[in-house]
């Protein structure tokens, strides 16, 4: 099985050592895509872009069949040629292109929030990632689609797709006329509610000819390697949705599942 969304050192806003990530994999008998933040233009200076020569040189001993070097790429309208020419020139196994900010707005935090409604707030959300997928072809797998529904400032997080069903079917459109997988991120998959929400949207995908997904963890401790995936095979199953992992960029079926 690949847990193909973990984050170490590299990444702004993790402490994990390489080491300890590949230990604890083979403890759980699961292979792995180190997938570090890449968010060229983040507001905050010097946060969550890393050196990517450094990068290689650092884990490059590291890389195998069980070991995959990709990259988180945040998809933002205003680093787009420079994203692309990061991609070209260098060998990444797997390229997951994320939405993060928003009006150049942290998600995580109130700012973006502040004065609009929930459905205000996430129609944006969602409308960014539609505009970014037009853009940013060069990826392989959409992340976390319910990304928003992590740090929202509302009492009521989660994403009902009746609510954003012509939005969201663009983007589940978009992925499979581009030939992109959608990521199903197990971040949230402890919660019930949750679970059957994030099937509603992948039942959706396949609904409308989706057949491939990815899956990730987006670990940044040790101890979230591998979490909830059993969740997400059943979520899988139930959908219809083969699980799949890139390696040099191209899709290979993961026989964990």
């Amino acid at each position: 099985m690949f847990d193909t969304h973990i984050h170490t050192i590299f990444s702004t806003d993790s402490n994990m050592q390489i080491e300890d990530a590949i230990k604890c994999m083979r403890e759980k008998n699961i292979s792995g895509i180190v997938t570090e933040h890449m968010d060229i233009n983040f507001p905050k200076k010097d946060s969550f872009c890393f050196n990517v020569e450094d990068y290689f040189n650092l884990y490059s001993k590291y890389r195998g069949n069980d070991l995959l070097l990709g990259i988180e790429l945040g998809m933002k309208e205003d680093c787009f040629r420079e994203s692309s020419d990061l991609i070209k020139n260098n060998s990444f196994d797997y390229v997951l292109g994320s939405v993060h900010l928003v009006e150049n707005l942290d998600l995580y935090y109130e700012d973006y929030y502040r004065g609009k409604s929930k459905r205000e707030a996430y129609a944006k959300y969602f409308e960014v990632i539609l505009g970014n997928l037009d853009k940013f072809q060069f990826i392989d797998s959409l992340g976390h689609i319910d990304y928003i529904a992590r740090y929202a400032k509302f009492e009521d997080k989660e994403i009902y797709y009746g609510e954003f069903s012509d939005i969201i079917d663009e983007i589940l459109n978009k992925v499979i006329k581009e030939g992109k997988c959608l990521e199903l991120n197990t971040r949230r998959l402890d919660k019930n509610i949750s679970v059957k929400n994030m099937i509603n949207i992948y039942k959706r995908y396949n609904q409308l000819g989706g057949k491939y997904i990815t899956i990730g963890s987006d670990a940044h401790q040790i101890e979230a390697i591998g979490s909830n995936f059993m969740a997400a095979r059943e979520i899988s199953q139930f959908c219809n949705l083969k699980i799949v992992y890139f390696k040099n960029r191209l899709m290979e079926y993961d026989k964990g599942f």
